[in-house]
């Protein structure tokens, strides 16, 4: 067996729990753990490390965990996956926000790009910058998968904790390269759907579209809603996006082409729409609907794509999902990760709800939100 869960209230019984039946002595182990066992972090990251002896150990806390086909929320939670990767060049190490910031390129201090073929990154958000990481890092190695997670913590707190080999790392991010026979192969499902057309934008400042096609940004989006059904216009007060077009020369958009952002306002006096991004003239943007429906139509396609491109069944998969998913958004327990088990079988899964979620859209790396990340384990050339 290659993954285990517990939910037991005491730490030793959940670390039995989990571990029962793992494989020890593998090439890679990763370790979620909920809030409620803060106090014992030290304790639990050590005994794992001690009774698994992997090559690399990483991982980190979560306000929710999720095993195979099952996610563990509102109580203790603890998740582990042990993978055998033969073949697999496995490099962690830790990158700090001075790091960040120094004048040297931060590739200067990681591997080489053609020794790495994916990254997995987990990153505390309190101590360091994981937007400009995640930006630096698709910069330095671009073209390459980068997969992962922004670690959580308790309900609206301000601290968060990474795991590291046998012990807990002191803050920033860890990134494991994976080089050699393996690589990863990313799933990212943002949640939405296109509604409307696609439009060019023709006038923008920063964040603020004042135009799109020569009209007024508000105009457009005003006449997009009431142009949908009924049904659909009521789903859309709720939960309406903006989509930025990862390819703004392709002929076809739908779901997958649009980096989603929010939509945080509208000026009426100048006829401008506020979303969470930096815009341009010339790119195309097209307005996206976001909800419980949306997210599982677009996750099942998603997913059903993954399974048709590998040629071969994955050793594992980490699945970061948004906070803001789950039972909350679905309204059922175990949604993205009994999605994952329906379309890809019996693939161990480990990962968390984490306070942003980090993958590759149109082949650029991003930090979302309310998305579910999947990396797959996969032997290179079955990717």
């Amino acid at each position: 067996m290659d993954a285990g869960a517990s939910t037991a209230a005491d730490w030793r019984v959940a670390v039995d729990q989990a571990l029962h039946g793992v494989r020890t002595d593998a090439d890679l182990v990763l370790l979620f753990v909920s809030y409620h066992h803060s106090e014992r972090y030290p304790e639990i990251v050590g005994a794992v490390h001690e009774r698994l002896a992997p090559r690399v150990l990483l991982g980190c806390s979560g306000q929710a965990v999720i095993t195979t086909g099952r996610e563990i929320e509102g109580r203790p939670g603890i998740t582990v996956m042990s993978l055998s990767l033969p073949g697999a060049d496995l490099t962690l190490q830790q990158v700090t926000q001075a790091d960040l910031d120094a004048e040297a390129p931060l590739a200067d201090r990681l591997l080489p790009p053609d020794d790495v073929n994916a990254w997995v990154l987990l990153s505390d958000p309190f101590t360091i910058d994981s937007e400009k990481l995640v930006a630096a890092l698709g910069e330095a190695y671009a073209g390459t998968p980068i997969l992962g997670g922004m670690a959580s913590a308790f309900p609206d707190g301000r601290s968060a904790y990474l795991f590291e080999g046998a012990n807990l790392a002191p803050g920033g991010a860890l990134l494991l390269a994976v080089g050699g026979a393996w690589t990863i192969h990313p799933v990212v499902s943002q949640g939405a759907a296109p509604i409307g057309e696609s439009w060019t934008i023709t006038e923008a400042e920063r964040n603020i579209v004042l135009a799109i096609g020569g009209r007024p940004a508000l105009d457009v989006l005003m006449e997009t809603l009431r142009a949908l059904p009924p049904d659909v216009q009521e789903r859309a007060g709720r939960n309406l996006l903006t989509g930025l077009a990862m390819d703004e020369y392709a002929d076809d958009l739908g779901r997958g082409d649009f980096l989603i952002r929010n939509l945080l306002g509208v000026d009426r006096e100048r006829g401008a729409i506020a979303i969470n991004d930096y815009v341009r003239v010339g790119q195309t943007l097209q307005f996206q609907l976001r909800d419980a429906e949306a997210a599982t139509d677009e996750l099942n396609t998603l997913l059903d794509r993954a399974r048709e491109a590998m040629a071969g069944e994955a050793a594992g998969g980490l699945l970061c999902a948004c906070n803001g998913r789950g039972q909350g958004m679905f309204g059922e327990p175990d949604h993205d990760a009994a999605a994952v088990a329906a379309r890809l079988g019996d693939v161990p899964i480990a990962g968390l709800f984490c306070n942003g979620e980090i993958g590759p859209v149109g082949g650029r790396p991003f930090v979302h939100g309310f998305t579910a990340s999947l990396a797959l384990f996969v032997p290179v050339g079955e990717g």
